[in-house]
C-alpha cells in the first residue's frame, strides 16, 4: 500500500468512526461502561467478569489520574491532563492542579487542607466482558487505586501471581466480584465496595464464534470511551463556576448574564449527558 492509499484509507475510516460515534444512542453508549455497584436497597451481590486479552507483553490495566469534583450538585470525574499514568508531568496545563499548588504555597494549614480537594487521584481502567451482559460487547471498568493496599487492584494481582495469565483466550479465568454495601462516612446513604475477588476455573473466553471475533478484534481504548474536557472547562470548574450546556450554541457556557463565555466542540447534544453516574465515591 502506498502512502497516499494509507492516508486516504485512514481518513475514510475516521469519517466512518466519527459518524458512528455521533449517532450512537444513549443506551448503546452506556453499554460501554462496567460498574461494580449495587442497586439501592441491595446490601450484597456478585458480578462476574473476564478481563479482555491484551497484546503480548502489555498490561490490561491502564493508569490514569482523575479529579473528583461536584458539578451542579453531582460528583463527577474529570481527567487530569497534567499527569501521565505514572504520575509524571505531561506538559499540559491542569487548572485544578494549579489551584492545589497555589493553596499549598500559602503556608496556611487550612489552605493545605483545602488543597487536597483539588488533588487528582490515581485510577485503573481495564477492558472486560460482563458475563451477565455479553451481548453488550467489550466494556470499560474504572476503579480507584487504594493507598492502603486494599483496593480492587490489590485483590486481582495476587490471582495473576498464583494462577498466571487469567486473560488468556483459551485457558484464562473469569473473576467473581463480591460486592458489599457499606455506610458512607457521613452516615447518610451507602456506597458499594468490592470486598473480595475470586478466580473461577480455567475456561475459554467464549464458544460463540461471532463474539470471539468481535471481542478479539476490538481495538477501542479508554480514550475512546472516557471524555477529556478542554482546558477552558477545567478553568471554569477551578473558578467555582458551573458549565451549562447551551442547546442553541451547541456548546458549554459559563459565567453570569452580563459576560457569558462559550467553548467546546460543536455537536448537536451535550457530550457529557451520557457519562456514567459516579456510584463509587465514598463521600
Amino acid at each position: 500500500m502506498s502512502s497516499l492509499d494509507a492516508v486516504l484509507k485512514q481518513y475514510e475510516q475516521n469519517q466512518v468512526n466519527t459518524s458512528s460515534t455521533n449517532n450512537i444512542s444513549r443506551e448503546e453508549r452506556l453499554k460501554k461502561y462496567f460498574a461494580a455497584f449495587l442497586p439501592k436497597g441491595i446490601t450484597d451481590g456478585e458480578k462476574v467478569i473476564r478481563i479482555h486479552p491484551t497484546t503480548v507483553g502489555s498490561s490490561p490495566f491502564k493508569e490514569v489520574y482523575y479529579h473528583e469534583v461536584q458539578i451542579d450538585g453531582k460528583w463527577t470525574k474529570l481527567l487530569d491532563p497534567g499527569k501521565n499514568g505514572d504520575g509524571t508531568p505531561t506538559g499540559e496545563r491542569s487548572p485544578l492542579n494549579e489551584v492545589e499548588e497555589a493553596l499549598k504555597m500559602t503556608g496556611n494549614e487550612k489552605d493545605k487542607e483545602i488543597a487536597r480537594q483539588y488533588r487528582s487521584k490515581k485510577f485503573y481502567i481495564v477492558k472486560v466482558i460482563d458475563r451477565e451482559n455479553e451481548d453488550d460487547g467489550v466494556k470499560f471498568w474504572r476503579f480507584k487505586w487504594n493507598y492502603k493496599g486494599d483496593g480492587v487492584i490489590d485483590k486481582i494481582i495476587p490471582i495473576f501471581q498464583k494462577r498466571g495469565d487469567i486473560t488468556d483466550i483459551k485457558e484464562g479465568r473469569d473473576l467473581t466480584l463480591v460486592l458489599k454495601s457499606v455506610p458512607l462516612p457521613s452516615g447518610k446513604g451507602t456506597y458499594t465496595v468490592v470486598s473480595m475477588v475470586m478466580a473461577e476455573d480455567p475456561t475459554i473466553l467464549t464458544s460463540d464464534k461471532t463474539n470471539l471475533k468481535d471481542w478479539s478484534e476490538n481495538t477501542e481504548t479508554w480514550q475512546d470511551v472516557y471524555s477529556k474536557k478542554p482546558v477552558e472547562y477545567l478553568e471554569a470548574i477551578a473558578r467555582g463556576e458551573t458549565p451549562v450546556w447551551d442547546s442553541q450554541l451547541k456548546k458549554y457556557v459559563y459565567g453570569d448574564a452580563e459576560e457569558t463565555v462559550a467553548y467546546g466542540e460543536t455537536t448537536t447534544v451535550d457530550p457529557q449527558k451520557d457519562s456514567p453516574t459516579d456510584n463509587d465515591l465514598p463521600f
